[in-house]
C-alpha cells in the first residue's frame, strides 16, 4: 500500500496544527502573565500610593491615599509612592556621599561674605495629606527633595545669613541660624503634608582660610584676656583676704592691750595657763619664785 504527497500531508497536519495552537497558548498566557504583572502595583511597607487616573471621566488625582498593599493598575493608571517613616538626605561637597557632584550649600553674611556648607534634612510625608503634596508638585520623591525642598531650605539658609556676621554665623548664632531655617522651611511645607523634622549642619561652615585664622586669633586673644581677668580677680581676693586677716589681727591686739591695761591680772593668768608646774632648778638672788604668791 502506498501513499501520494497528498496523502502525507493529510497525514499530518493535525499534528502541525496541535503544535501552532500549543505555541499560541503558551504565548498568550506569557502575554497575560506580563500583563497582569504590569497592572497590580504593591505599595511597600513605610509608603503609602497616590493613586492617578489618567483616562476616563475619574480622571485626575484620587485625595485618599493608599496604605499597603496590593492595588489593580492598568494602563491609564499609575501609582507613586511616598515615604511615611523618617528618611534623610545630606547635601555636600563631597563627591563619594549621596551624590556625584558638589550638593553643598552657598549664602553670605551681612557684609556679603562667601561662606558655604553641607547640610542634612530628616523627613516623612503625612500619609493624609500625601495626595495634596502630590498635586502641588506632581512628581516623585526623589525629584521633590533634589528640586523645591532643596530650594526652600537654601532660600531659608540665604536669607537668615544675611542677617548676621560671620563671626556669629561661625560661632554662637550657629545652632539659631539653622533653626530659624527649619522653622522657615515647616511653615512651608507643612501645609502640602511634607514634614520636615530636622535641619542640621553636616560639617563645619567652611570660610575663607584669612577670615577664619581673624576668627581663630581674635578667640585667642579673648580666652587670653579671661584668663588675666581671672587672674586678677584671684590676686585681688587674695589681697582682700590678707587685709582682712590684718585688719583683725590688729583689732583683737587692740583689744588686747586695752584689756591688759585695765586688768594687769591678765599677763599673770596667761601665764599661769602657759605654765607647765616645774619649778626653776636654779634662782639667783632675790629672784621671787614663780607665781608664788599669786592668789
Amino acid at each position: 500500500m502506498s501513499y501520494t504527497d497528498g496523502d502525507t500531508l493529510d497525514r499530518y497536519r493535525p499534528r502541525r496544527t496541535r503544535i501552532v495552537w500549543a505555541i499560541g497558548a503558551v504565548l498568550l498566557l506569557a502575554l497575560s502573565a506580563a500583563f497582569l504583572q504590569q497592572a497590580f502595583f504593591r505599595v511597600l511597607p513605610g509608603y503609602v500610593g497616590i493613586r492617578v487616573n489618567n483616562i476616563g471621566s475619574d480622571a485626575g488625582v484620587v485625595s485618599r491615599a493608599l496604605p499597603v498593599g496590593w492595588y489593580f493598575a492598568p494602563p491609564g493608571v499609575n501609582i507613586y509612592e511616598y515615604p511615611v517613616f523618617t528618611r534623610t538626605y545630606t547635601w555636600t561637597s563631597s563627591i563619594h556621599e549621596q551624590n556625584d557632584i558638589d550638593e553643598s550649600f552657598n549664602f553670605q553674611d551681612k557684609n556679603g561674605l562667601g561662606l558655604h556648607a553641607d547640610i542634612a534634612v530628616a523627613y516623612h510625608v503625612d500619609p493624609l495629606r500625601a495626595p495634596i503634596l502630590f498635586q502641588r508638585y506632581r512628581a516623585d520623591m526623589d525629584a521633590i527633595i533634589a528640586g523645591p525642598l532643596r530650594n526652600a531650605i537654601r532660600n531659608a539658609i540665604v536669607e537668615r545669613a544675611s542677617r548676621l556676621g560671620v563671626e556669629e554665623i561661625y560661632g554662637p548664632q550657629k545652632a539659631a541660624l539653622v533653626n530659624a531655617a527649619l522653622a522657615d522651611v515647616q511653615r512651608y511645607f507643612t501645609p502640602v503634608g511634607l514634614q520636615v523634622e530636622q535641619l542640621y549642619w553636616a560639617g563645619n561652615i567652611i570660610v575663607p582660610d584669612a577670615v577664619l585664622a581673624q576668627i581663630n586669633a581674635k578667640i585667642a586673644n579673648e580666652q587670653a584676656a579671661l584668663a588675666a581677668a581671672a587672674n586678677v580677680a584671684t590676686a585681688r581676693a587674695n589681697a582682700e583676704a590678707r587685709v582682712a586677716r590684718a585688719e583683725g589681727d590688729a583689732r583683737a591686739m587692740t583689744v588686747e592691750a586695752q584689756a591688759i591695761r585695765t586688768n594687769p591680772e591678765i599677763v599673770t593668768l596667761r601665764a599661769v595657763e602657759k605654765w607647765n608646774g616645774q619649778l626653776p632648778t636654779y634662782t639667783g638672788g632675790n629672784a621671787p619664785l614663780p607665781f608664788i604668791g599669786v592668789k
